[in-house]
């Protein structure tokens, strides 16, 4: 695989070119522990369950998985696919 364009919420209208392999296992991993009702998950608390369950050959020992979940937080936040509860701290669900 080579590289897709990414959103990201905070800046819209803006694309970034990431590793596609990279991006999609980071995506069916965020996307496997994110709850499906509020008020979802802190960052912290969805980094912590999806690293074991990415492969090893790309994020080995963890290694960028918190920049690679940040990243597919922000494009699936302007994507609709991930939304934010009110409030604070920050916590994410899918909608």
């Amino acid at each position: 695989m080579g590289k897709i364009r990414i959103e990201n919420v905070i800046r819209p209208g803006s694309t970034y070119a990431v590793d596609e392999t990279k991006y999609e296992a980071m995506k069916k991993a965020y996307l496997a522990v994110l709850p499906e009702t509020e008020p979802g998950l802190t960052p912290v608390e969805i980094r912590t369950r999806l690293t074991p369950l990415l492969p090893e050959d790309l994020f080995p020992g963890g290694a960028k998985a918190g920049w690679w979940a940040k990243a597919v937080q922000l494009d699936l936040e302007a994507k609709g696919v991930v939304a934010r509860a009110k409030g604070s701290p920050v916590r994410l669900f899918k909608p």
